[in-house]
């Protein structure tokens, strides 16, 4: 079928996530296999092709995913965007860009484990986005591999809203297919790799499970119709055709709390049977509201529908640095139709930009296009100052879309260049790499003058020291991983902030009066302003803030910044002629270094959210380890296969190489997860130790 002849009604744009090692990438591999774009099936790990979506070097060599890859495929006339994230923590935010765009998403649980410590996380991030899911229950195939045990963990754990409509024939590898409940008609094979499965009836010992499991599922789908209901109640589940059962199942799927549940391997031919369940349940872009942004120039709602005909609209959710065409911006197009050559209006910069090329992606591989239309993705070529988060508009018809919001990053290392030679190059590679990435931040200390890369964990700076050895031939030196620790006050405090100087001519003259005290979230800097009359002119008024704001960045205690601090300018007095903003800056800061110290002020440390999956005869190990490194256990509960999940919350600065301690203490058989939980107090006997370590 050609591109361009598609209808939006029967696009999908989904996203494939999941825990790390559940199985996302082997499935979307066995999508592009079944769907005609590949010719055989890449392999995760080993010494093969590798994975079409695990396309650079470090994914090959780790077998995880790290960036989110856009393919394309079509299947039974349906065209389908997959976005393959990454299922490891330290890579959130990719999960995070990629939900914001997408209108559906195939959730993929590892068949022997059930729900795991990442699958919650990408199924609240789901939640927060409102997309429709479906649930593929992978590897049932494969020794302790269990549909019926994963799907009570994702009642248990998720949703009880999740109910099978396939039930595989068989256990572990006996099993050979599925009964399918809408048509009530057994899908078998000889094996997995056979290329299309036999329609015929349903074996006698599963019969009554299977018109059991029926009844529940036409239950669940006639409560998204009155009329089908109430003939429902009146004639029975046999009054209900099948057409009608899947219209009404797609209706409840796309309500967003109800969610189809199937099983199978990612690498065989039960495949086809998700694809149907993506092109038959999951939404086009027409299923989904129009999207709503705002008027940059007079701040009003504004809305977009998913239509050819409204003025263009589309949101940058990723950047790529790509070594043949350079940056490359992934948009989703909301409404309107975006042509190469033309010009749109950048509304996050205010600037116009031309739109060089567009391309659709195949992970790495390109297909230059001429358009891009309403519910479409791809990518762009040529647009200069376009980030992530940034809407690009019809120049006649601007909006600005909601941006992404990303988690501030926990962990940084100092890193510094080996050579003269690769001082230069350092600081072009770093640029890049944060315009890629939004949880990659760069920064110069000014005490020792290093430069500080912050990210969301190990794994991620490890990566990203690695991609700029390969990408842009940059060796470095890299410091021991340190915690951004913040700085907050308990308390209020009034300081007066006066700088005066009289040397001959003309002086310095700035007198504040600056109350400090929480903020109510916590988090980030407030400012107020309740001078009433003019004790400080408004010319003033914004050097003072700009005094209080820098210096707070710069923390009073250890020198981290201060975040959940209100300062309001409530007095001050002025002189006709020696004032100026210089000396009510100076004010600001001084009133700073008063005010604080009287304002209760603490320290704060990052908390992870941790979870260990343990057998049972480490479990007392790993809880004595957890406690020694300041932990709290939160709860522990039993997994499939008698293992036990430990949730704990543990400060970030006990956990650096925390990864390789629990393989040692249980021989290889542990796993863990963490994830930024929140910000707490740093205990008054290891701040002091935090305090003068800085000092020194």
């Amino acid at each position: 079928m050609a591109v361009n002849n598609v209808p939006l009604k029967d696009f999908r744009n989904i996203g494939i996530i999941a825990h790390i090692d559940a199985g996302k990438t082997t499935t979307t591999e066995g999508i592009l296999y079944r769907t005609g774009i590949n010719h055989k099936i890449g392999e995760v790990r080993g010494d093969g092709d590798g994975a079409t979506t695990d396309w650079m070097a470090q994914e090959k060599e780790r077998g995880i995913t790290i960036t989110s890859a856009a393919v394309t495929c079509f299947w039974k006339g349906r065209k389908i965007n997959i976005i393959d994230t990454p299922g490891h923590i330290d890579f959130t935010a990719e999960v995070e860009r990629s939900l914001r765009v997408l209108d559906g998403a195939v959730v993929v649980f590892d068949g022997k484990m059930g729900v795991e410590a990442q699958t919650e996380t990408v199924w609240r991030q789901a939640n927060k986005y409102g997309v429709p899911r479906i649930c593929f229950v992978n590897k049932i195939n494969q020794i302790g591999g269990d549909f019926y045990k994963s799907l009570d963990t994702i009642h248990g754990r998720l949703s009880k809203h999740a109910l099978p409509i396939h039930l595989p024939i068989g256990f572990e590898k006996e099993i050979n297919g599925v009964v399918d409940l809408v048509d009530m008609k057994s899908y078998t094979y000889g094996d997995y790799t056979d290329h299309e499965m036999v329609q015929g009836e349903i074996p006698a010992d599963m019969l009554d499970k299977a018109k059991n499991a029926r009844s529940l599922l036409v239950e669940a789908a006639v409560e998204a119709d009155d009329e089908l209901f109430e003939r429902f109640l009146d004639k029975g589940e046999e009054s209900i055709t099948v057409e009608e059962l899947k219209v009404a199942l797609r209706k409840r799927v796309l309500a967003g709390d109800f969610y189809l549940v199937t099983g199978g391997d990612g690498r065989g031919v039960m495949v086809e049977k998700v694809l149907d369940l993506v092109a038959d349940y999951l939404p086009s872009p027409l299923d989904v509201d129009a999207i709503w942004g705002t008027n940059p120039k007079t701040g009003e709602p504004v809305d977009r529908k998913p239509n050819e005909a409204e003025p263009m609209s589309a949101l940058a959710f990723k950047i790529a640095t790509d070594p043949f065409v350079g940056k490359l911006i992934f948009i989703r197009v909301y409404s309107g139709k975006l042509m190469s050559g033309s010009y749109v209006m950048n509304t996050a910069t205010g600037e116009k930009e031309r739109v060089g090329r567009i391309v659709r992606m195949h992970a790495d591989k390109r297909e230059e296009i001429d358009s891009i239309s309403a519910g479409d993705i791809a990518a762009v070529v040529g647009l200069k100052n376009t980030f992530t988060g940034h809407t690009l508009a019809d120049v006649a018809h601007p909006i600005t879309l909601e941006a992404i919001t990303f988690p501030e990053p926990p962990v940084s290392i100092a890193v510094e260049p080996k050579t003269k030679a690769d001082q230069e190059k350092m600081g072009i590679a770093l640029q890049r790499l944060a315009e890629e990435d939004p949880t990659f931040r760069i920064h110069t200390d000014e005490e020792t003058n290093q430069t500080i890369m912050s990210g969301m964990g190990e794994l991620h700076l490890d990566i990203l020291v690695d991609r700029m050895k390969r990408e842009f031939n940059v060796e470095a030196n890299i410091g021991e991983p340190q915690v951004a620790f913040r700085e907050t006050i308990r308390g209020t405090s009034k300081a007066q902030g006066k700088h005066a100087k009289q040397s001959g001519g003309r002086g310095q003259y700035g007198d504040v009066w600056i109350r400090f005290e929480p903020t109510e979230s916590g988090e980030g800097f407030e400012w107020g302003d309740e001078i009433k009359g003019g004790t400080v002119p408004q010319e003033y008024r914004s050097a003072v803030e700009k005094g209080v704001r820098d210096t707070l960045a710069g923390g009073v205690m250890a020198g981290y910044p201060m975040i959940g601090v209100k300062a309001t300018l409530y007095d001050g007095t002025y002189h006709d002629v020696d004032s100026s903003e210089l000396a009510f800056n100076l004010a600001g800061i001084i009133s700073v270094r008063e005010g604080i110290p009287k304002a209760n002020p603490v320290l704060l440390e990052p908390v992870m959210r941790v979870e260990v999956t343990t057998p049972e005869e480490f479990m007392g190990d790993v809880i004595g380890d957890l406690n020694s490194r300041r932990g709290r256990i939160e709860a522990m509960e039993d997994l499939q296969g008698g293992a036990k999940l430990i949730k704990a919350f543990v400060p970030l600065a006990s956990m650096f190489g925390y990864t390789n301690d629990i393989r040692s203490m249980s021989q290889g058989r542990a796993a863990s997860t963490m994830e930024l939980a929140n910000y707490e107090e740093v205990p008054p006997n290891v701040a002091q130790e935090i305090i003068e370590k800085r000092k020194k």
